[in-house]
């Protein structure tokens, strides 16, 4: 996609707006997108694919139809494949996601929260 460095935080400082996820960068058939999240987002799952998340800051909570997993700063955890999740924020978060080209925020929910993937500017625009 890019040869330009990228820097996580500077790229989530152009983020505007919570649930806009915006592409890094893009290995092989995978985006790498930073998001701003706050509040509590839609059900939802993705049927062809697992979800990872990356807490940069903030404490995420990830709702699952069984449990709730709680990230904080550095935390990792994959929403597998097909799984019905729920991310929420009660103050606003920063996060990576790693997820194939193509996947909608929304997975299998759509709706008003359903977001198309924004360019992060290389640092020379």
């Amino acid at each position: 996609m890019n040869d330009d460095v990228r820097n996580v935080l500077t790229a989530l400082a152009a983020v505007g707006e919570p649930w806009q996820p915006h592409r890094l960068t893009s290995v092989n058939d995978y985006d790498v997108k930073v998001v701003k999240l706050l509040g509590e987002f839609v059900w939802h799952s993705h049927p062809e694919t697992d979800e990872l998340f990356l807490v940069v800051a903030g404490e995420l909570t990830i709702q699952l139809r069984d449990r709730d997993v709680v990230l904080g700063p550095n935390d990792v955890f994959v929403v597998p494949k097909g799984v019905e999740h729920c991310p929420k924020a009660e103050e606003e978060v920063h996060a990576i996601l790693i997820e194939p080209k193509g996947t909608v925020n929304t997975g299998d929910a759509g709706g008003a929260r359903t977001a198309e993937v924004r360019e992060i500017p290389a640092a020379s625009e």
